[in-house]
Parts: C-alpha cells; structure tokens; sequence
C-alpha cells in the first residue's frame, strides 16, 4: 500500500513543470516575434519621414519662394508662428457667402442707412450657462462672423447670455447676414439696437 502513494505525488509533479515549460516556451517565442517585428518596422520605410528634398515642381515664371526661416538671409522670422489664425478665417464654404461685416467702412460708405430703419443686432441665441453661450461665439467665429456675449440680468430669472451680432445699419445687410446664419443652422432673431 505504500509504494501506491508515492505515484499520485508524482503525476502532479509531472503536470506543474509541463506547465511552466510551455509558459516558458510561449514567452520565449513571443519575444522573439516581437523583436522580429521591431527589426522589420525598424528597417522598413516609413511614409512619414521625408529622406530627400523633393524636387521643385513649381511652373515657370511663378514668384520664388522666400527662403527658409532662421536662415542668415531671411533676417526677421516672416513666418508666423501661429496658424490657427488663417485657418479660422479661411474656414468657410465655398457656395455659402459670408455675410457683410457691420464694422466695414468701405461697405459703409457704398451703402446708405434706408430711411427711416433703426440699426438692428441679431441675436443668435440666449443661454442661463455662459459656457454655452461662448460656444456658440467659437461655432459662429469659425463661420468667419464676429458675435459678442452679452449678459442681462432679468427678474424671477436670473442672469441670462445673449449671443448678438451687429449692428446692422440697413435692412439688406441684417437679411444677408440672417440668411447667411441660418444656411449654416443658426436660428436668428433681430433686435433693435439701442
């Protein structure tokens, strides 16, 4: 009855080290595709990097491009070195017109007040959170439209934001501007200015 005993020790033995061994051996081998694939990566060409100037492809008689910044040519940085600016205001659709800036003289000029209209904002929106009226702000300043927040403090409600644009000084720069916000999803509403 002794010499029984002593086998059914040994059977789990034999189970616990064919376990670590195919542990090992599973370790073993995904570290070397690992390295196989880093070493292919590493050797592979990547299209993010350019390796080689590429060569002028700009058509005869165009302006030459201004040399590189921080070259001893150049002299002052011309290049700006923030963007975002350009793109916001280069950011508009193609079909859509943008609407007619209240604040521009030369337009001003061109265009006389209708008689007897009273120069009118729009107002874009009216929120109780004033980060939501901002973001309407940043939603219409990527259409290329300047908006201001206004806040009022109105009784039993308490302090509203109101997002306005303007004023307008004739009938037909308010209705292009309306149109304009409204092709682009925005409902508005003019208010008379005061």
């Amino acid at each position: 009855m002794g010499s029984n005993t002593g086998n059914r020790s040994a059977a789990p033995r034999k189970d616990r080290d064919q376990l670590i061994a195919g542990i090992l051996i599973g370790t073993i081998i995904g570290v070397g595709l690992a390295a196989g694939i880093a070493w292919y990566m590493m050797k592979s060409p990547t299209p993010f990097l350019q390796k080689a100037p590429l060569a002028d492809k700009s058509p005869a008689g165009s302006i030459p491009q201004s040399p590189p910044a921080g070259t001893a040519d150049s002299g002052v940085n011309d290049k700006p070195r923030f963007e975002f600016y350009k793109v916001l205001t280069d950011k508009q659709d193609k079909t859509i017109t943008a609407p007619p800036k209240p604040a521009d003289k030369t337009r001003a000029a061109d265009r006389k007040p209708s008689v007897g209209y009273d120069p009118h904002l729009l107002q874009a929106g009216s929120f109780q959170n004033a980060d939501d009226a901002e973001k309407l702000k940043a939603k219409l300043a990527l259409l290329g439209v300047e908006a201001n927040v206004q806040s009022a403090n109105i009784p039993d409600k308490g302090v509203w934001y109101r997002v306005r644009l303007g004023p307008y000084k004739t009938a037909e720069e308010e209705n292009l501007a309306r149109n304009f916000l409204k092709q682009n999803g925005v409902d508005s509403t003019p208010i008379r200015a005061q």
